[in-house]
């Protein structure tokens, strides 16, 4: 069996703000998280909100942007679309455009250090107003390093007043791809599909409770953007053992491997290894799919899908 960390891997679905290092968040003045998880999505939510109102100072944000370069490239990471809730975080500190910028700083400076390519999505609480998702789609417009943005939180709030902002965001040739099929079922990925435009889901699991469904988003070519280990630990999932990844795969879906921020790359592909019997082919196959899947240039997916394919060659 080959060392999963140093199978090339595209990464897709990650918050940044997740990603904090447990001692850069102590040093910044915040607490442990509770060890035996979280009990409810709000609890999570209410979790990381304490760790983003830990980040105050463009040093800030541009450390942690470094450091998770860092991380991921140790994880076999050569491609990552990391999630960031930039206005929200320009709102709350009166300056709009400083945290992200500093996170582009952060990461130009980590991806040179660390050899890593990225590019950014810039997310919106479904809970939050409109307007404050119209001044995300502005910041996306005005840096060529953010490609694409979409509506995360709880799947109880409609995308449907956000209707106008999703289309405005695909006029401007911004990517588009929303939470939904995590906590709420077929309708959330209809709407996420129709309402909000999206090219790829977020999570997307609950998409097998529905035959037809399944077949259009096959049909479609709709990437999924799962992540085992965090449906599990937010109680959507009640065991990895449980988790429908193989049955998506089964179904012909279009399944990508990632990790919301909440463990790291490797560890979850080497978790398929360990509770799904997934063989070396079959975890190269999960890293082709996140590179077809992702919004990367053409020349950079076909380099790394050279590198997966010599992953697989015998040593010599």
């Amino acid at each position: 069996m080959r060392d999963v960390r140093s199978l090339p891997k595209a990464h897709l679905h990650v918050h940044l703000e997740s990603t904090v290092r447990p001692e850069t968040a102590r040093e910044l003045g915040g607490s442990r998280e509770p060890e035996n998880g979280f009990r409810t999505f709000r609890e999570f939510g209410d979790a990381r909100a304490r760790v983003r109102e830990l980040l105050r100072t463009a040093e800030h944000f541009r450390r942690i942007a470094v450091e998770f370069c860092e991380d991921e490239a140790a994880q076999g990471t050569r491609y990552v679309e990391v999630t960031f809730t930039a206005a929200s975080h320009g709102e709350r500190l009166g300056a709009p455009e400083m945290p992200l910028e500093a996170v582009l700083e952060g990461l130009t400076e980590g991806g040179a250090r660390y050899g890593i390519e990225w590019r950014v999505l810039l997310d919106h609480s479904r809970r939050r107003p409109v307007e404050r998702m119209w001044r995300t789609l502005k910041l996306a417009t005005r840096y060529d390093a953010v490609i694409g943005l979409g509506l995360a939180g709880d799947e109880a709030h409609p995308l449907a007043p956000f209707a106008e902002v999703c289309d405005a965001a695909r006029d401007a040739g911004l990517r588009l791809t929303h939470h939904a099929g995590e906590a709420a079922g077929a309708a959330s990925i209809r709407e996420a599909l129709d309402v909000g435009h999206a090219e790829r889901l977020g999570h997307g699991i609950r998409v097998i409770d529905d035959d037809t469904l399944v077949a259009e988003v096959r049909e479609r070519g709709i990437p999924l953007e799962v992540c085992p280990t965090s449906n599990v630990l937010l109680g959507f999932v009640p065991s990895f053992a449980a988790h429908p990844l193989p049955r998506l795969r089964a179904a012909g879906l279009a399944v990508t491997v990632n990790t919301d921020g909440e463990t790291a790359l490797a560890d979850e592909y080497a978790r398929l290894r360990d509770v799904f019997g997934y063989d070396d082919r079959d975890l190269a196959d999960l890293a082709l799919s996140s590179i077809e899947a992702s919004f990367a240039p053409e020349a950079l997916k076909s380099r790394l899908r050279t590198e997966v394919e010599a992953w697989l060659e015998p040593s010599p």
